[in-house]
């Protein structure tokens, strides 16, 4: 069984850890998305640590279930602004957007994500191989439901991430190919996307909600792990 985790990972695009049957089997990075997953081949999922699916009016209700989970990692996951917002070409106006079907207004961090948000929906509508996820769940599920002490960004952080990922068989090397350039905290992140992706290829993932809402496209609004 093969399966892709990805991350977006700045100007460089992409990065993606492919898992074969829940034990690393290489790196890839990529400026667009679509084509990251074209190179990784006839995977059995991809799991993406950005936003797809969205609500028409107020926050997700994944999102909120989520940080709820994550507790003192709660602030690594941002709310996500109903779909209309994100079809505005300006932030001035996505953030009107928000404010009037939130009652908050859209952040500058959430905004720049933007290209990439969009770029990951597209590909989520076209193959129904790809699924939402969020690494903080990941190394939470990981940790039998405690989410990480540290920060993704610091030693010990990354550090207690690479260990739980390596208890869990999923064993990074040192020389880690295309990935070498990639930040450390966006490899890892990547990584623990491979091993939700490895779930939700087994069956055995969970979801956030439980009861997901449902996209205007008829598709799942959740985060799964």
């Amino acid at each position: 069984m093969d399966v892709l985790g990805v991350d977006a990972c700045g100007k460089q695009g992409w990065v993606g850890i492919r898992l074969t049957d829940g034990a690393y089997a290489g790196s890839l990075v990529d400026l667009r998305l679509e084509s990251l997953v074209a190179r990784a081949g006839d995977v059995d999922a991809v799991a993406v640590d950005m936003p797809l699916g969205l609500v028409e009016r107020g926050w997700r209700a994944a999102d909120l279930a989520a940080k709820a989970l994550l507790e003192v990692r709660r602030h690594s996951l941002f709310l996500v602004a109903p779909r209309t917002a994100w079809q505005e070409q300006h932030y001035t106006a996505a953030a009107d957007r928000c404010q009037e079907l939130t009652g908050n207004r859209l952040t500058q961090q959430a905004w720049a994500l933007r290209p990439k948000l969009l770029e990951a929906r597209a590909c989520w509508l076209a193959d129904g191989r790809t699924h939402e996820v969020h690494p903080e769940l990941s190394f939470r599920a990981l940790a039998d439901g405690v989410p990480p002490a540290y920060a993704k960004k610091t030693w010990r952080g990354q550090n207690l991430r690479r260990a739980l990922l390596a208890e869990a068989g999923i064993v990074l090397p040192d020389e880690i190919g295309e990935a070498d350039r990639v930040p450390v905290d966006d490899v890892l992140d990547a990584a623990a996307a491979a091993w939700s992706a490895h779930r939700i290829a087994l069956g055995t993932a969970k979801r956030l909600p439980e009861t997901p809402e449902r996209d205007a496209e008829g598709r799942p609004v959740e985060i799964r792990y």
